[in-house]
């Protein structure tokens, strides 16, 4: 069996418990692959933190979920030195917080102070945290899924640029269709049903072996990626920066462009969407599927620009339509 096929089998699995939502379980396969770290934001009830456990529960791995709240502290992410005694001798012992998982789900990080998100910094972009002067590696595999609500901001600590740079994408959940409701009705009946009776549990199948992550990862490594389409994408980040050279619309819209982490996010994530599709090179129609997620949360839209009801799915839709293809 292949890479590609472990990977089709464990977005199989999770669209058996994810209904209407094939765009969300996509992206986070997307993020998985390309080894990056996802910000998760939509409506409560649309199956965020769902769609994150059951990633990690057809995969073998380690999953460790934080409920952001205003008291946390960062020592309850990370962990922290403990002191023991034993045999009157004593030591300071390092307890590892639930940071220290392959997949770790940060649940509502608005909700919790500065301080707090800052702890998340230094183990997303270095994989690796500090603690008493001693650094702790993160585990080969591990990849940190934010969740946020986006309309209730009462009690909220909105997230600094410098820390949503460092999401690899942007994910927005939307509301399933109506015929995709009525399946969720009846899966969670049967769930529920299950739970409520003696039944003859069958054997589960294997998870996904993290084998097959990494071996996918270095198949898409491989994924051919020509010069005019690495200048694509360098030209679709520099029209954020200098719109005015393309829409004199755009430039009235936007107020600060996207770094250079999103020309890397926009490669790495367009080879992982080729790869998925089985191709062993990129085509502007990866680019195009990614965009969306890479600018969303990496544009900063004037007052004017937000108070018309622009958003940076718009401005990225018309950057998409101004900016030539090779």
């Amino acid at each position: 069996m292949t890479a590609h096929d472990d990977i089709s089998r464990l977005i199989t699995r999770m669209g058996d418990q994810i209904v209407g939502q094939q765009a969300v379980i996509r992206d986070l396969i997307i993020g998985l692959l390309a080894n990056g770290n996802l910000l998760i934001e939509g409506l409560p009830g649309l199956a965020k933190t769902r769609a994150v456990k059951a990633m990690a529960k057809n995969l073998e791995a380690d999953y460790s979920r934080i409920q952001f709240t205003p008291d946390l502290l960062p020592s309850d992410v990370t962990g922290t030195d403990v002191y023991y005694q034993t045999d009157g001798k004593g030591e300071f012992r390092f307890e590892q917080g639930p940071i220290f998982a392959n997949i770790v789900l940060a649940d509502e990080i608005n909700r919790a102070p500065a301080k707090v998100q800052a702890a998340l910094l230094e183990a997303m972009e270095e994989r690796q945290v500090t603690v008493g002067g001693t650094t702790h590696v993160m585990p080969p595999l591990f990849i940190v899924c934010a969740t946020q609500n986006p309309i209730e901001q009462e009690g909220t600590y909105a997230l600094p640029e410098a820390q949503m740079d460092r999401f690899l994408m942007h994910v927005r959940v939307d509301y399933p269709p109506v015929e995709d409701e009525a399946a969720i009705i009846k899966m969670i009946r049967a769930e529920d049903s299950a739970k409520n009776r003696p039944v003859a549990v069958a054997d589960a199948p294997p998870p996904v072996l993290q084998s097959a992550i990494f071996a996918a990862r270095a198949e898409i490594d491989e994924i051919h990626v020509a010069d005019p389409m690495t200048d694509y994408m360098a030209a679709l980040v520099q029209a954020t920066r200098t719109p005015e050279k393309y829409s004199e619309e755009i430039a009235t819209w936007i107020e600060v462009g996207a770094s250079p982490r999103a020309s890397l996010a926009l490669d790495k994530c367009a080879r992982a969407h080729a790869w998925l599709e089985g191709r062993d090179y990129v085509d502007p129609q990866d680019i195009h599927a990614i965009a969306g997620n890479v600018f969303r949360h990496r544009l900063k839209l004037r007052f004017e620009a937000l108070g018309d009801g622009v958003t940076p799915d718009r401005v990225t839709d018309e950057i998409l339509e101004t900016v030539a293809l090779p």
